[in-house]
């Protein structure tokens, strides 16, 4: 993917989306599907994974990716803040229900997965934490870590509440399976399912022919205890292959 630096994306009218330069963020992939998947066109700017970003900061307030700027608009970088912004942007194809009860649980699924808390966040923690046990932690993944306000605590939880989040969406997706439903939430493709088909790959990412990350993220993201991996199951997996077959352009392109 060509990148534009900040100070090219400042001055660039239109539609400007910052993400982790050379990797499948998960959070900037599912901002890229959800955009794509209504066509909308963006340029792409440059963001180094846990890097200072000063740039960046100045312009848009924080140092993190991603961040989607409209015009003159002020930057987003909350994920509910960018898909609502793409849902404005873009309001068909829709990827939040219009039936308010369908719109909740479409809501709840993404924050279980993308927010606070969640499936990214506590997968993050496992993740780096042999990297946070050494006397001296890279200040890249120090700077990251102190964003999901790491500590010894919270890594010890990350595990039991990553269970539990499989857990809710594995029951999901079998309950809409008996209703007929291949989705997470109705009939059809809502976002909920383009943010699974992102964060899953923190658990098992698609093949190299499909993903070209580094190796050593590649084997970050593999590395999961048998407790996680049970909990990755087949409805999951087959759910997560099914959305990047009908709805996302591969390979990967980061």
């Amino acid at each position: 993917m060509d990148y534009l630096s900040v100070e090219e994306a400042i001055k660039r009218p239109g539609l400007r989306l910052v993400l982790t330069a050379g990797v499948p963020g998960p959070w900037g992939e599912a901002a890229k599907y959800i955009l794509d998947y209504k066509k909308v066109a963006y340029a792409p700017v440059y963001q180094e994974g846990g890097g200072e970003n000063l740039a960046l900061k100045q312009w848009t307030g924080q140092t993190s990716a991603p961040v989607l700027v409209d015009n003159d608009l002020p930057p987003v970088c909350h994920w509910l803040d960018l898909l609502l912004t793409a849902e404005r942007i873009a309001p068909r194809p829709a990827l939040l229900p219009a039936n308010a009860a369908e719109r909740t649980a479409a809501l709840g699924l993404c924050a279980l997965i993308a927010g606070m808390d969640g499936f990214g966040w506590n997968r993050r923690l496992q993740m780096f934490a042999p990297l946070m046990a050494l006397d001296e932690p890279p200040p890249p993944i120090a700077r990251m870590m102190g964003k999901y306000g790491w500590s010894d605590e919270a890594h010890a939880t990350a595990g039991e509440k990553l269970n539990g989040i499989l857990a809710e969406l594995d029951r999901v997706l079998l309950a809409q399976a008996a209703a007929g439903s291949e989705y997470f939430v109705g009939a059809s493709v809502t976002a909920v399912d383009l943010y699974w088909a992102s964060f899953s790959g923190m658990l098992k990412p698609l093949p190299p022919a499909q993903n070209r990350m580094p190796d050593f993220l590649r084997s970050t993201y593999e590395t999961v205890d048998d407790s996680l991996a049970a909990a990755f199951t087949p409805s999951l997996e087959a759910h997560r292959d099914r959305i990047f077959e009908r709805y996302i352009t591969l390979p990967l392109d980061f």
